[in-house]
């Protein structure tokens, strides 16, 4: 049976929310095998799946593809899917959009992001029924604006951030998700609201915490963010297990009889024409001498 909504956010003083990025059938599986709370469809897959240099290129049918997959795979976390930024440009979009994302992919919730100016959609989308979980501090769809960085460290920004909280919650959002914020903002944050708080680089004082798959099981060689902690290294695993697939194949090692299967010789003779009732004869019977 798949976690409800009304029972994560009961979590609110209780045991933390834990949630992870997902973005395929089997990453959902494993994510849901694991005892995940909830799975985040994020649009991150820009990035870590598709290639781009942010989330700005994704659409909406990414993430409908993407939600589909995730919510198959993935029977008793919550399934929360990212509106992205070109399904979020005003209010009538946003609400098709949302309708769209959760219709479409059987995900429980969308993803918001953006402060007290969001509210009136935030607003319109619990009307129609859409739960919506907010975002705030840094944002990625943002980036243009706000850059990849600390948000909330001066006194006028850390109050914005703390109103920004509380308007979403008025609103009817069922929990935010802090990026990128102070730990001791955070914790403020966390202790002004009712709703649950998910930190990604704000640190241990939230309700729960998101991270990104790859960044999480070690998947890049090179890049490792600061918020967050490599639980595996199966980046170095997989590059050990394809050279030494390569090798294998390089030196027909593999593959080894027991990856094999074989037919009846006679069958085979009779087939390529080598045995006694085959001799002489092509494939469709005819005599193939002069």
């Amino acid at each position: 049976m798949r976690t409800s909504l009304s029972a994560l956010a009961r979590r609110k003083h209780g045991e933390p929310l834990s949630m992870v990025t997902a973005y395929d059938y089997t990453s959902a599986q494993l994510a849901d095998a694991a005892g995940l709370d909830l799975i985040l469809v994020g649009d991150s897959l820009g990035m870590v799946v598709l290639g781009y240099d942010s989330t700005l290129p994704v659409t909406l049918e990414d993430m409908i593809r993407h939600g589909r997959a995730v919510t198959r795979g993935a029977e008793h976390a919550l399934v929360v899917v990212d509106l992205p930024f070109t399904a979020s440009t005003d209010e009538p979009t946003i609400l098709t959009s949302s309708a769209r994302l959760l219709a479409e992919t059987g995900a429980q919730s969308i993803k918001l992001e953006g402060g007290a100016y969001r509210v009136p959609a935030v607003r319109t989308l619990v009307q129609h029924g859409i739960p919506v979980m907010g975002h705030l501090g840094y944002t990625p769809q943002s980036v243009n604006t706000l850059g990849t960085r600390v948000q909330g460290r001066d006194e006028a920004a850390a109050r914005t951030l703390i109103d920004d909280a509380l308007a979403l919650q008025e609103a009817g959002a069922w929990a935010v998700v802090l990026e990128l914020v102070p730990a001791e903002l955070a914790a403020e944050v966390t202790r002004a609201v009712d709703i649950p708080t998910i930190g990604i680089g704000a640190g241990p004082d939230t309700d729960g915490q998101v991270q990104v798959w790859h960044d999480l099981l070690g998947l890049y060689e090179d890049f490792q963010p600061r918020h967050a902690r490599r639980f595996g290294t199966l980046g170095d695993a997989a590059r050990e297990a394809l050279a030494a697939y390569r090798t294998e194949v390089v030196a027909r090692s593999f593959p080894a009889e027991e990856n094999l299967s074989h037919m009846d010789a006679e069958v085979l003779a009779r087939v390529t024409g080598s045995g006694p009732a085959g001799e002489g004869q092509g494939t469709s019977g005819q005599s193939t001498t002069a």
